[in-house]
């Protein structure tokens, strides 16, 4: 893991890069020897799909990633992979001669162009390209159901990521990477070609757990017909979904690249000296099923004042990611999605709201009509008198000052727009105050916190409306 860092393809530092921005990668292995570069198709909008082939061992693997446009974290971690086999001298020599001597690995690693382009999950059909594998309608499902009939691989890796807010377990810890062993029937039957991903899942679980102790999920392994995954494992294919999810302070998924960059090697290792034989699928059981106990934030015990009247709640709140410029960047949009008694979840980050009264904020008076007076007001002083949205009117020329537009700590309102119904009722933003004795203790603007006192915050993108 602390090896990484050497092999980190530095042009793909963020999640939203596009299929122009891998072309110029995988031009560059079509120039070494020790890479077979093909182009196995087309997208719907006619972008190129290419497949990279290393290695030259009789066990052959697939791996695919960003069959859904908008989960790149092991996109990321296939080039970091190639810069590392392309490495000599480092220590690793041994690892490397055992992989590619042993297997034989076809990487795609953007099998959804169009869908990356617009950074969502489907393809510009419009199709989940993971519900095609029967159906067959899209040509980028054509091309994976193709490449399994022609290649017959003994190891196939899905790659790709889940919510960030899944929890290991019914616990309070993210599930940073959670497996699946699809079945390929009703009955959840296991045959040997299950059996190893079984095995493969307990292994790669095994290595993680130095690194994320209690952060690894499993898939619920009920039958989905249309998947590709559970149809790999009926064509014979040993398939291991692999999904990567979120880790705190890690936005982008750089560390979660990370782990992705080393369960894969490990797995490939494994194939390689065959040592995932030696572990029990019964371990499979024992990694905890993903949860859905998390929010990003929890409010606890906040005092609600309503119709004259006093009671307590919690208050849970998501931030959501909102595409711009073309999708290469996003803000987020935070609201309320739960209220009441949330004593059996958890919050990635949680309020202790005990003593303190929420208050809907007020709207600054003054309309603002540029970046430059924008950023001259001083959010620690106008959140002290119970200011948390800023009317604006602005227009800007560029990609950094469009940013800087959505990064200021105010929830921003278009001329005309007036806030959303006030926190505390569902579907509201996660814009309110938390006062005691009438004094501001913390703002929360858009889900984000700011402790006045010490004015500080977790995180940090405005919204505007």
């Amino acid at each position: 893991m602390k090896a990484h860092e050497k092999y980190k393809e530095k042009s793909l530092t963020n999640r939203r890069f596009k299929h122009k921005d891998i072309q110029p990668l995988i031009a560059k292995r079509s120039t070494l020897k020790s890479y077979e570069v093909s182009t196995v198709g087309e997208s719907f909008e006619g972008r190129s799909i290419s497949m990279i082939k290393v290695g030259k061992g009789p066990h052959k693997i697939m791996a695919w990633s960003q069959m859904h446009g908008d989960e790149p974290t092991a996109t990321m971690a296939i080039f970091d992979i190639f810069n590392f086999l392309e490495a000599t001298g480092d220590g690793f020599d041994p690892l490397r001669k055992t992989i590619l001597d042993s297997t034989t690995i076809y990487f795609i690693p953007m099998l959804n162009p169009d869908g990356a382009e617009r950074y969502q999950r489907r393809s510009a059909q419009g199709f989940d390209l993971n519900r095609d594998a029967v159906f067959l309608q899209a040509p980028e499902s054509k091309i994976l159901k193709e490449l399994q009939n022609t290649i017959k691989p003994e190891f196939g890796f899905n790659l790709h990521d889940q919510s960030p807010r899944y929890s290991a377990g019914l616990t309070g810890k993210k599930a940073t990477i959670s497996f699946l062993a699809t079945a390929y029937d009703y009955p959840r039957s296991i045959n040997t070609v299950r059996e190893k991903s079984m095995q493969m899942i307990v292994k790669m679980n095994s290595n993680l757990q130095k690194f994320i102790p209690g952060q690894v999920g499993r898939y619920s392994d009920d039958h989905e017909p249309r998947a590709f995954g559970d149809n790999f494992q009926k064509w014979g294919t040993t398939l291991i979904l692999v999904e990567s999810g979120g880790y705190a302070g890690d936005p982008e998924k750089q560390y979660v690249r990370q782990l992705n960059f080393m369960t894969l090697l490990t797995a490939f290792e494994s194939v390689a000296d065959r040592s995932y034989l030696k572990e029990s699928k019964d371990q499979y059981e024992a990694i905890p099923e993903n949860g859905r106990a998390l929010y990003d934030l929890i409010i606890r015990g906040a005092t609600i004042k309503k119709n004259d009247k006093t009671y307590l709640s919690d208050l849970g709140i998501n931030r959501n990611e909102i595409n711009y410029a073309n999708a290469t960047r996003f803000y987020y949009s935070a609201r309320v999605e739960e209220f009441g008694d949330l004593s059996t979840v958890f919050g990635t980050q949680e309020i202790n709201a005990s003593g303190l009264t929420l208050e809907k904020g007020k709207v600054y008076p003054a309309t603002i009509t540029s970046i430059q007076e924008l950023k001259k007001l001083n959010p620690k002083e106008l959140f002290r008198q119970g200011y948390t949205y800023v009317k604006v009117s602005i227009t800007y020329s560029n990609k950094n000052t469009v940013s800087d537009f959505y990064e200021q700590p105010f929830h921003l309102l278009r001329l005309g727009k007036n806030p959303l119904s006030s926190s505390p009722e569902l579907g509201s933003a996660g814009t309110f105050l938390l006062k005691k004795n009438n004094v501001v203790k913390y703002a929360v603007v858009n889900g984000i916190v700011y402790a006045i006192e010490k004015f500080t915050t977790t995180t940090g993108n405005g919204i505007i409306e």
